[in-house]
């Protein structure tokens, strides 16, 4: 089952733990204009190839930039055995507007 966390809730009680791993599936030139350091990427069209990286055993918060892509990305990993998985409702344009509004936009 996904369930999906805001970037708030994220910040506020994810982000330090070291059990949790922030999937990032935006595309490369996405990231040139805004991305957070704590997140691991690799491009939606990446994931089926590049499972191996992400460990089953933590809970992964998946995120794009607006929640629709990191939705899918979720599903797609729960239905291979993940867990815990998270979507990080309303992407990096909600972690600009909520939790750090020094961020870029696009």
């Amino acid at each position: 089952m996904v369930r999906d966390i805001t970037p708030l809730e994220f910040s506020t009680n994810l982000s330090h733990d070291a059990q949790v791993m922030l999937l990032d599936v935006r595309e490369s030139w996405e990231l040139d204009i805004v991305k957070l350091d704590a997140a691991r990427h690799i491009p939606m069209n990446e994931i089926p190839d590049r499972l191996a990286e992400i460990d089953p055993k933590l809970t992964i918060v998946v995120m794009c930039l607006a929640g629709v892509r990191s939705l899918k990305v979720a599903h797609f990993l729960a239905s291979r055995g993940y867990s815990s998985v998270a979507n990080l409702s309303g992407g990096i344009a909600a972690w600009q507007r909520d939790v750090d509004p020094t961020l870029a936009t696009y």
